[in-house]
Parts: C-alpha cells; sequence; structure tokens
C-alpha cells in the first residue's frame, strides 16, 4: 500500500505545527513526503502498478476509509506468516459470499480453536505469494 508520511511525522521534521496544503509546502517538505516513494518504485519494479492502483484507491476513499486501511495495514504488519496466510485465505473466501455468508463465516471463524483455524486455511488456502505486501 502506498502510504505517506504522517503529518506528525512531517511537522517534527519540518517544526512546524500545521502544515498548509501541496502547493504551499517547501521544496523540502515536498522532498520529505516523496523521496521513500520513489525509493520504493525504483527498487521494486514489479510493484509499480500495485502502487498505482492503492494510491488510486487511496484517492477514492473517505477520511475514515483511509484511516481503516492504515489500520489495516498496521494490524498486517504484526502479524505471523502463519496469521497473514489464514487472513488471505479467509479474504478470499469472503469475497466470494454474499453478505449473509459473510456474516455466517464470522461468527464461525470467532467460534473456531487455532487448530480448527489453521485446518480450515489448509482447506481453503489461496495460491502461495513470493512475498507479502
Amino acid at each position: 500500500m502506498l502510504v505517506l508520511a504522517s503529518h506528525g511525522a512531517l511537522a517534527q521534521a519540518t517544526g512546524e505545527a500545521s502544515l498548509p496544503e501541496w502547493d504551499r509546502l517547501s521544496p523540502q517538505q515536498r522532498e520529505l513526503l516523496v523521496a521513500p516513494i520513489r525509493e520504493r518504485w525504483n527498487a521494486r519494479p514489479e510493484h509499480r502498478q500495485h502502487m498505482l492502483d492503492r494510491a488510486r484507491d487511496l484517492q477514492r476513499m473517505t477520511p475514515e476509509q483511509r484511516r481503516d486501511a492504515r489500520q489495516g495495514v498496521k494490524r498486517w504488519r504484526h502479524m505471523t506468516p502463519e496469521q497473514r496466510a489464514g487472513m488471505r485465505a479467509l479474504y478470499g473466501r469472503m469475497r466470494s459470499l454474499d453478505e449473509a455468508g459473510r456474516r455466517e463465516l464470522r461468527e464461525r471463524w470467532r467460534a473456531m480453536t487455532p487448530e480448527q483455524r489453521r485446518a480450515w486455511v489448509r482447506e481453503n488456502a489461496p495460491p502461495p505469494r513470493d512475498e507479502d505486501r
């Protein structure tokens, strides 16, 4: 996911408490925001389309949806590989269900023991990925 420096980080780095619109940022402030993205863009050409897609997705989101997306990224980063595999399997299955089916699967998932979840993931695992994003 394309993530920019937080307001707090930029304010701290630039010594400003309140920050202006993009057009009023100094060249140094703009570079501070853009540099991490440029590094990822150059280092991972195979992920460029994904980065563009996520940036477009973020533009269409409400502020609340963006906040939720950032929280999801934080949770993902703290998951073990086993937990990530479980979430991929669960998400993949949820996408194929209607709302009632998703609700039922969420309830079943919450009621499962860790061993039952592992078995469910083995039975419903999506194809393996080269690496986590």
